[in-house]
């Protein structure tokens, strides 16, 4: 994020979104992310997840409101904490969900939110292109298996289900906060059904691929993780199959 790319008009942008940056030891990264994060919009949620690094510390000046986990509790507890706080202050009227570690953008924020407008979203998600010099074949792969079994399964028209820069409607991001548990990163992969199964309007935008090799503020377990992604759309198709009537079709 340290290019010459020039600043793009925020618009109206501003002063209807808060931005929600959850965070787990992402060292120094934290301050220049939440710093340009407030060059287009009035209001940033910070939500540190237990870190230990010290990287969250010394911001004070900054006009950010602050939430500490006492201990690390998962990215699917920091995003529900922070849409909570973000859902609950005046005249917002969207949420937008962003990264600690540098590899989201803000600078594509005004970009992303003239999308979401036009196509009347209630979540839009970042569509990244995965270079096969800069990201691993592993992480290609398992996002391409993802999308093809939540396009297959549940209809998702989504060709990125896994990127965590998003926006979010108030009143998709209420409703969701309220009615899905919090975890680690399988919660975003239920962030989409919810938004599915409910009948909220889905959208993507795409979004630069900021990939760092071995970026050790990147916490998602390849293996772990993804187990309990594949195990939330287990469960998800069984309970569809389980309250679907016979010979009705789609998602319920």
């Amino acid at each position: 994020m340290s290019d010459s790319t020039p600043i793009p008009d925020t618009g109206d942008l501003k002063h209807r979104a808060v931005a929600v940056i959850p965070c787990y030891n992402a060292g120094s990264r934290v301050r220049g992310v939440v710093e340009q994060a407030l060059s287009f919009v009035d209001r940033v949620v910070l939500v540190d997840d237990g870190s230990t690094d010290g990287g969250t510390a010394g911001l004070e000046d900054l006009p950010i409101t602050r939430i500490v986990f006492p201990q690390n509790r998962g990215k699917g507890h920091a995003l529900i904490e922070g849409i909570r706080r973000a859902v609950s202050l005046p005249g917002v009227e969207v949420v937008a969900l962003l990264d600690a570690d540098g590899q989201h953008d803000p600078r594509e924020l005004p970009g992303l939110y003239d999308v979401f407008r036009a196509a009347g979203a209630d979540l839009l998600i970042g569509a990244r292109h995965l270079d096969k010099t800069k990201t691993p074949w592993r992480s290609r792969f398992g996002n391409r298996v993802t999308a093809w079994v939540s396009q297959r399964l549940f209809a998702c028209p989504l060709d990125d289900t896994q990127c965590g820069y998003r926006l979010l409607s108030p009143r998709f991001a209420e409703a969701f906060a309220a009615s899905v548990p919090g975890g680690r990163y399988e919660t975003e992969m239920r962030m989409i059904l919810f938004a599915v199964r409910s009948g909220h309007k889905l959208a993507s935008a795409p979004v630069r691929t900021l990939y760092e090799p071995g970026n050790r503020s990147s916490h998602f377990r390849k293996v772990r993780d993804s187990l309990r992604i594949y195990a939330v759309l287990l469960r998800s198709l069984y309970t569809q199959h389980r309250l679907t009537p016979p010979g009705a079709g789609g998602v319920t």
